[in-house]
């Protein structure tokens, strides 16, 4: 056919009932989820990734807007003795890597390339939606990234670094190109808080588990696996989660509050001079979660039929059948659904 017929339908929807009338606003929350480490000595750093992974999912952030970073695939490691398990305590109660993990970009596609396309949007034709971060001017991002790091960067696949300097650069595109609301970053990694130093875009909250100079510890030792198997910061983050629920008041101010020096051996440090907003005044779950807020008002019940469009859709097409240019219909129903 000559002509194109194009149908675009816009369509508010409000909802009446008896009860009352509800309100949603699905909250716009994304999550980048990055381990940096391959070989089996830094097991703690998938236990660390897949431990966070699965904390906002329980608090209801779909897969769709995860971006889960594996660098090596340690339930299948030949050294494991429980094979397609990953454990992140001794008690090994949960395995973390089930049928319900969807891993992004595993094992060599980790690399510090596609990490900073990821955020900048810059992907390479034919990168899958599933391994793009489809985010806009109204989205909230936790980026998290667990690894070796030291001053001023971050070590990605044992042979390549990203840097402070890069990674706030990546940041700036972002906000130039309207990629996000608020940032919250946080780094675990020995002298993680260099990496928020150089970071001079707005709105972003980073934090780093340990200060310049300082080492981030592991927490124990599974000796049935004879490895490390959760760092310290990572492991009483999660406490912190497991008692956080949907309906939960925790803020970011009760968040910067984890690990204090006697149970990391560090010092937690965070950046707060871009973040314009009172941690305080700020629920956990703008970043861990995803919030739906719901109000209910006393009102009678109010429904009404829907106008028949056929009508108007057919003129549409009619019309577009004779013009040389594509035919919009936008159709708005007022009433409520």
């Amino acid at each position: 056919m000559k002509n194109h017929f194009i149908i675009a339908t816009f369509i508010s929807i409000s909802l009446s009932i008896s009860i009352g009338q509800c309100t949603f606003s699905p909250s716009n929350t994304w999550a980048v989820l990055v381990d940096t480490s391959r070989f089996w000595f830094n097991y703690r750093h998938v236990g660390n990734v897949l431990s966070i992974y699965h904390s906002i999912k329980r608090l209801g952030m779909p897969d769709s807007h995860i971006i889960l970073m594996i660098a090596d695939e340690m339930a299948c490691n030949a050294r494991n003795p429980r094979p397609a398990t990953i454990f992140d305590n001794a008690a090994e109660k949960t395995n973390l890597y089930g049928d319900t993990v969807e891993v992004d970009y595993g094992g060599y596609e980790v690399t510090v390339e596609n990490f900073i396309r990821l955020l900048t949007g810059r992907h390479v034709p034919g990168t899958a939606p599933s391994k793009r971060l489809l985010t806009d001017d109204q989205s909230n991002i936790l980026i998290y990234i667990t690894g070796h790091g030291g001053d001023g960067f971050v070590k990605f696949q044992d042979n390549e670094e990203v840097s402070s300097q890069e990674l706030a650069d990546a940041f700036e595109q972002m906000w130039q190109k309207r990629r996000y609301r608020e940032i919250l970053f946080i780094v675990d990694s020995c002298q993680a808080y260099s990496m928020a130093l150089p970071v001079y875009s707005p709105n972003i909250l980073a934090l780093g588990s340990s200060r310049v100079g300082e080492d981030s510890l592991s927490h124990h030792v599974d000796p049935k696996l004879g490895v490390y198997v959760a760092d310290r910061y990572s492991y009483y983050l999660l406490q912190f989660l497991e008692k956080v629920g949907p309906t939960s008041r925790h803020t970011l101010a009760d968040f910067l509050g984890v690990c204090p020096y006697h149970e990391c051996l560090s010092h937690v440090t965070a950046k707060l001079d871009l973040y314009n907003r009172d941690p305080a005044q700020v629920s956990v779950l703008e970043f861990f979660g995803s919030r739906r807020s719901v109000e209910i008002l006393d009102d009678a019940a109010n429904f009404t039929a829907a106008p028949d469009v056929s009508a108007a859709a057919d003129a549409a097409y009619a019309s577009a059948s004779t013009a040389s240019h594509p035919v919009y219909l936008a159709y708005k129903p007022l009433f409520p659904f």
